[in-house]
């Protein structure tokens, strides 16, 4: 079955009005099959009556407002747009009447065929002056250790140009990346006895809750025992010549999650969708390629290896708790701990948002 690639971004925005009504609240999805079309969709809190045109382009920051590409009636609410391409993104822009321009980004989530959960971090709004974070400027994924043909050309086509590698040194050099197309920077960040964890699980001597148990440390040390190695990497944020940039680990969901977390932190991006977004990682890891290992297991084994593969809210919230026992609120964590000062922040605002 053909698997969609979806996000939902919702902004308000004002709609031009002899009258001045009240303003409507547009939600719009955005979704991408495996062959390449994307289904835009779009809903209105009020209902607006007339023409929505779509615009299409190759990059995020300009479109060719002389051409649209498609038009169809505002209550129709969806429209397709077909290319059959599944190598290049195209980005997308809606305009109502001609007098409200909605910018709707493109898809969340890439379809690759050897990088697990590779995600773009554009358009999530920072609800303090309603910006947003630009797309195709920084990306999230699993390791690059196996990269086919048509994926080097996906990553081409992003013009990637700075991998962050948060794997630890073993894992690093036992499994190599294999696109050297881009600069890449290791800041290895152990993941303690995670061997030890996976032994135990296929031995049936762990169960979920000790797996639970164990992450919970892993994420405790994140925030303290190797924060210096997060802090260097949200530097790299600092430089416009590092851009577009790839944060990577083994999943892409722990190590780059909780970086992505401390990222979006110094963006404003409001802590529920920053935890939206991490959670997105459980639909975005393909595990069935380990599922050969589930038929040797017994189902308390199963239910412990799920919670090493998966991501739970719960945890990162347990980080989160721990960042503002201690430092009072994020901010301070990241101005402390991070030592990234309120310049650097507002720095790091303007590069990231639009």
């Amino acid at each position: 079955m053909t698997k969609q690639i979806v996000y939902l971004v919702t902004c308000m925005v004002f709609f031009a009005s002899c009258h001045k009504e009240s303003t409507p609240m547009i939600d719009t999805l955005c979704s991408q099959d495996d062959i390449g079309n994307y289904l835009i969709k779009w809903e209105t809190e009020s209902s607006i009556t007339g023409t929505v045109k779509l615009y299409v382009s190759d990059t995020p920051d300009h479109f060719n407002m002389s051409d649209a590409a498609l038009s169809e009636d505002i209550d129709k609410g969806v429209m397709t747009y077909i290319t059959e391409d599944n190598l290049s993104r195209k980005y997308f822009l809606l305009s109502f009447n001609d007098k409200l321009y909605l910018p709707v980004g493109s898809s969340r989530s890439i379809a690759m065929d050897s990088i697990q959960n590779f995600r773009d971090l554009g358009g999530y709004y920072n609800t303090r002056n309603n910006r947003s974070t630009r797309w195709g400027k920084i990306f999230r994924s699993g390791d690059l250790t196996t990269v086919s043909n048509r994926d080097t050309s996906r990553l081409d086509n992003l013009k990637i140009k700075t991998i962050v590698d948060l794997r630890n040194e073993k894992e690093a050099n036992d499994n190599p990346f294999k696109y050297g197309k881009a600069r890449l920077i290791k800041l290895p960040v152990p993941f303690e006895d995670e061997n030890t964890v996976e032994e135990k699980i296929l031995k049936g001597e762990m169960r979920k809750g000790d797996v639970q148990l164990y992450m919970q440390g892993v994420y405790l040390s994140f925030v303290d025992k190797y924060s210096e190695q997060f802090a260097k990497a949200l530097k790299l944020f600092l430089n416009k010549e590092n851009y577009p940039i790839l944060i990577s680990c083994d999943l892409g969901k722990d190590r780059v999650g909780f970086l992505t977390a401390l990222l979006l932190a110094a963006a404003d991006v409001p802590e529920e969708t920053i935890k939206k977004d991490y959670m997105l990682s459980n639909e975005c890891i393909n595990i069935s390629h380990l599922s050969y290992l589930a038929h040797e297991l017994n189902a308390d084994s199963q239910e412990a290896a799920t919670v090493l593969l998966t991501v739970n809210e719960s945890i990162l919230d347990l980080a989160f708790s721990q960042i503002k026992k201690e430092y009072g609120s994020i901010d301070k964590y990241l101005s402390k701990k991070m030592h990234l000062t309120d310049k650097e922040q507002q720095e790091i605002k303007e590069i990231v948002l639009h």
